[in-house]
């Protein structure tokens, strides 16, 4: 991890997700196969302008594992892609906060004009402010070819600020409204860390839309998504073969099956592909430059499978 980052203190037991193949316990260890490569994920690199209590990717103003991608990264998966004939139908960007990368709307850009749908995570704060006219121009050029999915971590402005920090609210709030007012395809992501249900969220998120004019189904699991806590000190169980039938979850319904995530580390050369947005640090995951190599089984050997995506029943692609 990057100087500055935060140490945590893993209660995790150290005899787990060490065997890629075995679990702590002997058994066969869970795989996904990739059935159909229908999300490009790119990390635009990891350096953010807040610093989030348990965030996913821990980003701040200090971590910089992950340098800034640029159209030159992108391009060459743009080409497999076409080479190829992939299935691909939606090239998303995740960070870090990608509008801190100075070329993110050029690299939009080109996806757009290639024909994808692109997909963007952002805390809606000053870096994305400050490129308003950029993306005003993208949404006249390409209009709902562009989505924009904005973290709400909660609807109270004291609970989101517990998780983002002091004055991280409004800030927030005023990126949103630009972007209802100026008919963006918006949706949210909010967490699920509270002593609250589901619906009691939803109904709290719909509030806060209707007062600001935010026009987004707070029901639709799709237009606002609420995420599992990512807490990596908490541990979790390994997930062995057997897993699927006990828990009646489908190895197809996890992200890794029809996603892959580019990143590029700090000082490197070229980019590598992982297989989702949640495992860019873990050099075990790297699958090879192309994404011809990521095709492989991705072997569930780490604590967030587990916690997000078997189950937590989260995935970052918005289907």
């Amino acid at each position: 991890m990057a100087n500055g980052s935060v140490a945590r203190q893993p209660i995790i037991d150290p005899r787990k997700f060490r065997d890629p193949d075995v679990t702590a316990n002997g058994e066969e260890r869970a795989v996904v196969a990739l059935t159909r490569l229908r999300t490009l994920w790119f990390n635009t690199g990891s350096l953010c302008n807040i610093t989030c209590r348990n965030c996913y990717m821990d980003s701040s103003p200090k971590n910089d594992s992950l340098a800034y991608i640029t159209e030159d990264d992108v391009r060459p998966y743009l080409d497999e892609i076409a080479r190829t004939d992939a299935l691909v139908e939606e090239i998303a960007f995740t960070g870090g906060e990608p509008f801190m990368n100075t070329r993110l709307p050029q690299i939009l850009g080109e996806c757009m004009e290639r024909g994808f749908r692109t997909l963007v995570l952002t805390n809606a704060m000053k870096p994305m402010f400050h490129k308003r006219a950029r993306l005003a121009d993208l949404r006249r050029r390409f209009g709902d070819a562009l989505s924009i999915r904005v973290s709400m971590d909660h609807f109270v402005p004291a609970k989101h600020e517990a998780v983002r920090g002091p004055q991280t609210w409004a800030p927030m709030l005023n990126g949103l409204k630009w972007l209802a007012a100026n008919a963006f395809n918006i949706a949210l992501a909010g967490r699920t860390c509270w002593d609250e249900s589901e619906e009691e969220a939803r109904r709290g998120y719909a509030r806060v839309f209707a007062q600001h004019a935010i026009p987004v189904d707070a029901h639709d699991p799709t237009a606002l998504v609420l995420f599992p806590e990512m807490d990596a000190s908490v541990d979790v169980p390994e997930i062995t073969v057997k897993c699927w039938d006990i828990l009646g979850v489908a190895p197809d319904t996890m992200m890794c099956a029809t996603s892959r995530m580019v990143i590029k580390r700090k000082d490197a050369q070229r980019p590598v592909v992982v297989p989702c947005t949640l495992l860019p640090y873990d050099p075990g995951f790297e699958m090879g430059e192309s994404l011809g190599d990521s095709g492989k089984v991705v072997k569930l050997n780490h604590p967030h499978c587990a916690r997000f995506c078997v189950l937590g029943g989260a995935s970052c692609s918005p289907e």
